[in-house]
């Protein structure tokens, strides 16, 4: 890095920064775990010498920690792809069930904000689309931290909801879909060429929650790639200029994924990716009636914890998924 020149290519001096970054990443982690261990040794001794027992509390909560440590460590060590380490673009999707559908949207939504904000990363919605009587109809999230895609790429498919519904007057059992599609965001160095004569720009006064001037000014802006039909939109932001960034931001990386998945020989995997949001696509049931379960299809794994998996805990889930695509487990 500090060799003569380095900079002038500033793409390939940017892939070199973040890939010393991850190792630099992956030293610390070590050491932290190495330093945790060698005080939990620490006061294991001083609890022997003195007969002290009360430290076993302390004992047993550094243990804990480390073992939170090496988990995270081993999770990370299945992220091998080369999307893998970016930070990602989730969106949200409202399928077949009504305004069931659009309220489990919603709930989606407010599960993926939680995972984030437990995992120490940045979320930040850049498109909300209301629905008519509740929840949402679409949302779009830019998730900014390390290994942000690695992670979510398990969620990608179709999501489906089973329970009394609440906007049933006789309290029926309901179903209801909601599709997951998530993408790597590449920034500025992404290869691909977007033209200013290739785009149709198209502001529109955004709808739902957001205050007077959100509501009022044309502020909204809808992007749409011609050659491709690609259409994006972001309306959260009260000036025309930001939103208008934000989605170029989610174009480049949806143009960037529509590219690659033309010249990828996984074809078949992609399109079954982007099946209908509807019952018998599903990668995971979330059952709250007759009982309560959650299952991912793909992988086998489940819990019985409903709550704590919409409150963000989906790591069993995604754990599962990363296992899953290991050479061994094949």
């Amino acid at each position: 890095m500090g060799s003569p020149g380095f900079w002038e290519d500033r793409r390939r001096a940017e892939e070199v920064t973040k890939e010393v970054s991850g190792e630099k990443g992956w030293i610390r982690s070590v050491e932290e775990i190495e330093t945790g261990i060698r005080e939990i040794g620490d006061l294991i001794d001083l609890s022997r010498e003195s007969g002290d027992d009360s430290l076993g509390g302390e004992i047993g909560a550094m243990l804990d920690a480390a073992a939170a440590r090496l988990d995270d460590l081993e999770r990370r060590s299945l992220l091998s792809d080369e999307d893998d380490p970016l930070s990602a673009i989730v969106t949200i999707h409202s399928g077949a069930g009504g305004t069931d559908s659009q309220d489990w949207a919603e709930t989606l939504l407010r599960m993926y904000l939680r995972w984030i904000e437990r995992r120490g990363l940045s979320g930040e919605v850049l498109d909300l689309q209301s629905g008519e009587e509740a929840g949402i109809k679409g949302a779009t999230i830019e998730v900014q931290g390390a290994y942000a895609f690695g992670y979510l790429k398990a969620e990608i498919g179709v999501h489906r909801l089973v329970r009394i519904s609440p906007f049933d007057a006789n309290h029926r059992r309901h179903t209801a879909f909601a599709s997951v599609y998530v993408l790597p965001e590449r920034e500025d160095y992404i290869e691909v060429e977007v033209k200013d004569a290739d785009l149709r720009v198209d502001t529109f006064r955004a709808s739902g929650a957001g205050g007077q001037h959100v509501n009022k000014t044309s502020s909204a802006v809808r992007i749409t790639h011609l050659p491709t039909g690609i259409v994006v939109q972001c309306q959260t932001e009260r000036s025309q200029h930001r939103n208008r960034a934000s989605a170029m931001k989610v174009l480049r990386a949806r143009l960037y994924d529509h590219f690659k998945r033309i010249e990828s020989e996984k074809q078949e995997e992609k399109a079954a990716k982007k099946k209908g949001i509807e019952f018998g696509n599903q990668i995971r049931s979330y059952v709250l009636h007759p009982y309560t379960m959650v299952k991912d299809h793909r992988t086998g794994a489940e819990t019985s914890n409903v709550d704590a998996v919409l409150d963000g805990g989906i790591d069993v889930f995604i754990d599962a998924y990363l296992r899953s695509r290991l050479p061994a487990a094949k």
